[in-house]
């Protein structure tokens, strides 16, 4: 006979078996950034047909030059340039200025005409973008006096003003005026009407009207007038310093011619081109800086 033995469940240990810990992973590391690779051919493209061509005018001018004559070598004029930056604000009296304090005196008289006329200029567009009234009673004064030369009003501010410098800020301010009130007439008339329908819906006052609705729209116009009305206020502060005297960078020009001093001249112009130049960059940047496009 064969006895079964028995046992119960709770005599049996059923241990458990725990997984076992798992290791802590190592914090993977971050990949980096791909760098965007340098465009070659859009660098090459941007630098080298500035510089070759700034080679091209230096090489033709030192071919004119080979033989002497009044007309100096690319060489001389560095010469006379290097010696007239090293003091260019010197003074020695009101008729022997170095060529930064006639800058200088050039860019204020440009800061102060342009912005008697932006004052004048842009609300003046507004108006006459605004009202139809406006814009037939203005724009056929704006079309006569706009192809007007720049030096047939130096005449009537010395007339005026009785003194060159005022006479000079008016001649830069009746000549940049026209861009400025053209171009900030021609963005308004061309805002979308259904603007202007909401606005009469919502019962906007006129001055919310140009200020929340206009003006965001016509920016862009403005900034081209401005930046056209400051390249022919430095085209004519030259021409009018000239015929004016006194202190400014188109005098230092015809005292220099009076001086027989061509190597000067030379450098006179690339200084006016450089600053022109400078200004042109400076409000391309602002108006990329306010443009809406993408």
């Amino acid at each position: 006979m064969v006895s079964a033995v028995f046992h119960s469940p709770r005599d049996v240990s059923v241990e458990l078996i725990k997984p076992p810990l798992a290791s802590p992973k190592k914090a993977s590391p971050k990949p980096k950034a791909a760098r965007t690779p340098i465009d070659w051919r859009g660098v090459w493209l941007r630098v080298l047909p500035p510089v070759l061509g700034l080679a091209l005018l230096i090489g033709v001018w030192a071919l004119a030059t080979q033989k002497a004559g009044p007309f100096p070598s690319p060489s001389a004029t560095f010469d006379a340039a290097v010696k007239l930056f090293a003091d260019p604000f010197r003074s020695n009296g009101p008729n022997d200025q170095g060529i930064g304090w006639n800058i200088l005196a050039s860019l204020q008289r440009v800061a102060l005409g342009f912005g008697l006329a932006a004052l004048v200029g842009i609300p003046l567009g507004f108006v006459i973008g605004r009202f139809e009234f406006a814009s037939r009673m203005i724009s056929p004064l704006i079309s006569l006096l706009k192809p007007v030369s720049p030096l047939a009003w130096l005449p009537i501010g010395l007339l005026v003003f009785k003194s060159a410098n005022p006479a000079a800020i008016w001649t830069i301010f009746i000549c940049s005026i026209w861009p400025m009130v053209v171009n900030t007439a021609v963005g308004v008339q061309r805002v979308p009407e259904d603007y202007l329908n909401v606005a009469r819906v919502l019962k906007l006052s006129e001055w919310k009207v140009i200020t929340r609705i206009l003006l965001p729209a016509v920016l862009p116009y403005i900034l081209t007038g401005v930046r056209l009305s400051v390249g022919t206020a430095w085209l004519v502060i030259v021409a009018a310093e000239m015929l004016t005297g006194g202190v400014g960078i188109g005098f230092w020009v015809w005292d220099e011619w009076n001086n027989l001093n061509v190597a000067h001249i030379i450098i006179a112009i690339f200084v006016i081109g450089i600053v022109g130049l400078a200004l042109e960059w400076l409000l391309m940047a602002v108006a990329k800086r306010f443009s809406f496009e993408d």
